[in-house]
């Protein structure tokens, strides 16, 4: 593996609560657990790590406790962290509500010092032909991080570039949105963000419509749960099985997805083989509770099946 996988989006710390419902407008829920830990991309870039790929975190992070927590948490993956702590915020946080019974989730954010991106910080960031680039539509929805992205992005030559564009993508100004995708490899988004961005109401006409907004080189993946993903390249459309587990929680899926793919794909695997690694992953990591919940190599493997090749 002589790549790496640099990561420009945002960490955060998440305060997750189990409840039996959404509570209602003015009411109020008991949680049944109660969880504060990194998420955002750190999920990502811990399911890279427990891959076996060499992660670099690009993005902004604060000087007070959530920063310190999510730092901590970024050195014990074994994430390399480019920038030192943005001064005068801490990192934001996210409550995530999980809901007990469909593992559903839902979520509101509070923004620090992972949204005060600066130019100079990623300028200083220089990938090589051989790693893969992470951007999050999250960076999308800050200006300043928007800003510092996009400039950066026009100016990069080489990497791989994956896309996740998230499920606040309907709130991303179009042009932001059609320059990243003019630029990127690989676009990566659930069943319900490929809908909205593609103005369809199933997931493979979604997928057909999506890779007309990308390069014709460019590869088109839509996850869509237990039924794995559908994958789009060269003018096809191919199915990749999911595998069926009881999913308790959902939350950071799609975060190991991204991270195992992109780590299955440092490794030298095809685009195929590494989907299905990535539906593994994802699979194992709904069964647990808790954002980072992606699994390691040999339990990807194991559920994969004995003696998996790329």
């Amino acid at each position: 593996m002589s790549g790496q996988l640099v990561h420009t989006g945002q960490v955060v710390v998440d305060l997750v609560l189990n409840v039996s419902g959404l509570p209602p407008v003015g009411g109020d829920v008991l949680a049944s657990a109660v969880k504060l830990t990194p998420g955002g991309g750190f999920n990502v870039m811990a399911a890279a790590c427990r891959s076996g790929a060499r992660v670099l975190y690009a993005g902004s992070h604060g000087t007070g406790s959530f920063g310190d927590l999510a730092r901590a948490a970024m050195a014990a993956e074994g994430v390399v962290v480019a920038n030192p702590p943005t001064t005068g915020a801490d990192t934001g946080i996210v409550v995530a509500l999980v809901d007990e019974e469909t593992g559903e989730r839902t979520f509101v954010t509070g923004v620090g010092a992972e949204g005060r991106l600066e130019p100079g910080q990623l300028d200083q960031v220089h990938p090589s032909a051989a790693d893969v680039v992470y951007i999050s539509g999250y960076s999308l929805l800050q200006q300043a991080n928007r800003e510092a992205l996009l400039g950066w992005l026009a100016r990069l030559p080489g990497p791989t570039v994956l896309f996740d564009p998230g499920p606040l993508v309907e709130q991303i100004v179009w042009s932001d949105l059609t320059a990243v995708l003019s630029r990127v490899d690989i676009l990566s988004c659930n069943a319900r963000e490929a809908k909205q961005l593609s103005r369809t109401n199933t997931t493979r006409a979604a997928a057909a419509v999506l890779a007309t907004l990308v390069p014709s080189f460019a590869t088109v993946i839509v996850r869509d749960g237990p039924a794995g993903c559908l994958l789009q390249r060269d003018g096809r459309i191919t199915t990749v099985a999911g595998f069926n587990v009881d999913a308790v929680d959902t939350n950071g899926a799609g975060d190991a997805h991204c991270g195992a793919l992109l780590a299955e794909l440092l490794r030298g695997s095809g685009m195929l083989a590494a989907t299905r690694y990535a539906n593994a992953a994802a699979a194992i990591a709904v069964t647990r509770h808790g954002p980072a919940t992606a699994p390691v190599r040999a339990d990807i493997e194991e559920l994969v099946g004995t003696g998996f090749q790329p």
